[in-house]
């Protein structure tokens, strides 16, 4: 009886032990390959047609985006924006311009906080859904973190919500933000691009003049190279496409 009231404590502790372990293990960090196979983040496709997805972080910006939108126009390309939401309130008409020429519009938070916790982030993402469907009637399903960070609880709530994560191809993050130059963002992309690839630029949340002027030589020599410039949607929709084919040879 002594050694069974001895035990009782120890067996308390274990269970208790393995209780707290399950439970934290819940939140840590999954990493990418989980994300990946469970289809709730994406980063870039494996695809042999030549294809890649443009995106522009923290716009718009009336002056910048608009000079974006123009070359996009001018090259017939086609581009994903995630958007900040109080930036589409103080900008509408370069927002309704997106949605009229065909781009893609994506959520990137409402007032770009870069710590937050679950319930303000979701509340933020409302806030830019909102924000965008007031001025187009389109309602985002692409979610992209402030700074690329998030926690296995964020991914989790906001999949809950019916948003798909996306990130970018990690060799592709020009740092525009940074204003390196034109001539390094260039070279960033000329020489790191493969096909499935997601690049990230910069649109808005500062001086972007060297981000168009890279623009400029980027998008007409990567169509030189045979690259087509599609949204996120369509990117994922090859991975869809190519994966329906692969599970029914």
């Amino acid at each position: 009886m002594k050694k069974l009231l001895f035990l009782l404590p120890i067996c308390l502790l274990t269970v208790s032990f393995f209780y707290v372990k399950v439970g934290a293990e819940k939140y840590e960090h999954k990493g990418r390959k989980y994300y990946e196979e469970a289809g709730q983040i994406v980063w870039e496709i494996k695809t042999d047609e030549k294809i890649v997805a443009i995106t522009f972080d923290d716009g718009p910006h009336k002056k910048y985006t608009s000079q974006i939108l123009d070359l996009l126009d001018k090259y017939n390309a086609k581009a994903t924006f995630f958007i900040v939401g109080q930036n589409a309130q103080k900008n509408p008409e370069v927002i309704a311009r997106m949605y009229k020429e065909g781009h893609e519009l994506a959520n990137h938070t409402f007032t770009h906080p870069l710590k937050t916790n679950v319930p303000n982030l979701l509340k933020e993402i409302k806030q830019t859904n909102d924000a965008i469907q007031n001025i187009t009637g389109f309602k985002p399903t692409l979610f992209r973190p402030v700074e690329g960070q998030y926690s296995d609880a964020m991914i989790e709530a906001i999949v809950k919500e019916g948003y798909k994560v996306v990130m970018w191809s990690w060799h592709l993050d020009t740092l525009d933000w940074r204003s390196p130059g034109m001539n390094r963002i260039v070279d960033t992309v000329l020489k790191g691009v493969k096909e499935g690839n997601i690049v990230l630029f910069h649109d808005g949340g500062g001086n972007r003049h060297q981000t168009v002027q890279a623009m400029e030589k980027i998008i007409p020599e990567l169509q030189k190279q045979g690259y087509q410039f599609v949204t996120v949607s369509e990117l994922l929709e090859v991975q869809s496409k190519k994966g329906k084919k692969n599970n029914n040879p």
